[in-house]
Formats: C-alpha cells, structure tokens, sequence
C-alpha cells in the first residue's frame, strides 16, 4: 500500500512567521507553488499560507484579481487603485494570513487515509512531519495516480484499514538494575562487642546504598514515561478523526448534557503535541489554536467548521504540571456556563 513517503515532494520550501506577504507571493510565482508552509526557528509548522489566503477571503481583496501578484512583484506595477484594502494587505505577516493550526500526516499514513483528511478538511495538501518538523508534502495531484493504481489493483478494505491504523506500541516494561553479587570477603575475627556496635560508617553506606538505588528508579521511570509522552505524540501526529469517530463524540457530549453536565472532554493529549510545549495554552495566550497539531488540531478545526457556529466553545487547559511543566493537555468542548 502506497504511503505518504511513496507519494509526498520532498523539496519542501517555508517561510517563517514573520515573512511578509509580498515575499510570499514572490516565492510562489518564482517556484510555480500554490501554498507553503510556516514553520518556526526549529522547523515546526506553525501554520500554512496559500494564494487564497493571500488574496484575502472577501470581495473587496480580490478586486484585482490575477493583477494582484503582479502588483505585488517590487518594481513592476503600483496597487490597484480600486483596492483600498490593499496597503493593509502588503503590510502583513505570514502570521497574519496563514491557516493554523495544521492539519499534517506521517509518512507512514496510507494514500486513502490522506485522501479523507482532505476531502474532510476541504483543504488541498497535508505537510508530512517526522518528529514533529516538515519532510515533505503531499498535495491532491500528488494522490490521483495512486488512488488509480490502487482501484485498478483491487486492494482489500480490510487490508487498506489495517494498515492505516498500524501504530508502533511502546513496551512501558523496564528492569531495574541489580548490582552483582560481590564476592565474600574473609572477615577477621570480631569481638562481642564490636558486633554489638556497628560504625556509624555502615549506617551512611546503608543510606548511600538505598538512595542510590531509589534514584535509579526515579531515573528509569522518567526515561519511561518520556518515551511513552514521545510514542504519544507520535502516534496522536498521525491519527486522525474519522466521521465515525466525531460523532461519537457528538453522541457522548449529548450524553453528558442529559445527565447535566457542561462540558465534555474530548481529547487528552500529551504537552509535547503543541508546538510550544503548551505554554500558549497554559497562559490563554491568543492564539494557542495555532500551537496544535495532530489530532488536537484536527478536532479543533472540526469545532470550528461543525460546532462553534451554533454557539458551543472549545477550550484547552494543563491537567497537570509533572515536575512544574505542562503535562497532558484537555481540550474541553462546552455548552453551559463554566467556572473558569
């Protein structure tokens, strides 16, 4: 089964947040492309900006039409005069005008699994990550001629799901180290009353020894539940919500209406799934949507595409702060008056 490794470009061009929008259109012209990816310093995707959102969402910004970029190229052609929008237009960012947060794959996820996040999402492309930064892009022309070949070769459903779905398992399982037996020494012959009064010596090796010990553990268990955060990320980057799935969401949250509650969370995800580590959703800083990725951002979009018009809320909050860091995030929707 064709993978989005199989079928993604990989000579992936981005532009930073703070890009202005004239850069933009002139990557675009200059490297026959429709849309780019933002990223930050580290490589993460933040966001990304395509030639509708740089024409902007309404009539006024689109006056000009196809003259615009050519308006927009320095030195060839002034604004058009008709287009008061347009100075405010040129001044912006990426961070302006991008699309965020993303809705982004594997390289393992299956042709027809990033053929549904489009159509579902109604977007054209998917950036590809791995650990978290950007390795390629698959667009709908890159899948036409896969999802073809694979019709033609007949593929199982069965087989189509199964692999789609395949996740790496993390093994939580870890053994504590053990010290080697030490050989016996001779030991001399000992008074009664030296066996009676130990050294105060041993007492503190006995200390040293457990502590040693204990901090050993203590260790283990940090480096095992990092790496299971890391395979939870992991794995949440590269699952997505299927229309299945979102409505049995919708189907609890009725659910808990009927029994009156408020809310109902509906996702509990790992810090490390937002850009940022959460530090935008742990402060409520504007614009902490940006921050998500993987099926955070998925469920968000779905909110704001399916939800957010007939007056339901969604927010994120830290559940919990291992060591005083951001630990599992909630994203919460609501449709009650909460406490906040």
């Amino acid at each position: 089964m064709s993978t989005a490794r199989d079928v993604m470009t990989t000579a992936v061009v981005s532009v930073f947040a703070d890009t202005p929008v004239r850069e933009i259109a002139r990557l675009l012209l200059g490297q026959g492309i429709s849309a780019v990816p933002v990223v930050d310093a580290e490589g993460l995707p933040l966001g990304m900006v395509s030639e509708g959102d740089l024409m902007g969402r309404n009539d006024l910004e689109r006056v000009a039409g196809t003259e615009w970029w050519l308006q927009l190229l320095a030195g060839q052609e002034e604004v058009h005069r008709d287009w008061p929008a347009s100075a405010h237009v040129l001044a912006r960012t990426a961070r302006d005008v991008m699309s965020a947060p993303v809705v982004a794959v594997g390289e393992d996820t299956s042709v027809p699994e990033i053929a549904r996040l489009l159509t579902a999402h109604r977007i054209k492309r998917v950036p590809v990550v791995r650990d978290g930064r950007i390795v390629g892009i698959v667009s709908r022309a890159n899948l036409l001629a896969v999802l073809l070949s694979q019709e033609e070769t007949a593929m199982s459903r069965h087989e189509n799901g199964v692999l789609s779905r395949a996740l790496a398992s993390l093994d939580g399982q870890f053994l504590h180290r053990r010290r080697p037996a030490e050989a016996p020494e001779a030991r001399r012959p000992v008074s009664r009353s030296e066996e009676e009064l130990p050294l105060a010596a041993d007492f503190r090796d006995l200390v040293d020894e457990f502590e040693r010990h204990e901090g050993e553990q203590r260790n283990a268990l940090r480096e095992a539940a990092a790496a299971q955060r890391r395979q939870q990320v992991k794995d949440l980057i590269d699952r997505h919500i299927s229309d299945d799935k979102w409505r049995t969401l919708l189907h609890l949250a009725r659910e808990a209406a009927h029994r009156g509650e408020k809310q109902l969370m509906l996702l509990r995800f790992p810090s490390g799934l937002c850009i940022d580590g959460g530090r935008a959703v742990n402060v409520a800083e504007p614009g902490w949507n940006a921050t998500l990725r993987g099926a955070a951002a998925e469920m968000y979009l779905r909110w704001e595409r399916d939800l957010k018009p007939h007056g339901f809320r969604l927010t994120a909050s830290v559940l919990e702060f291992p060591d005083g860091l951001p630990g599992d995030i909630g994203l919460f929707l609501i449709w009650g008056d909460t406490q906040e």
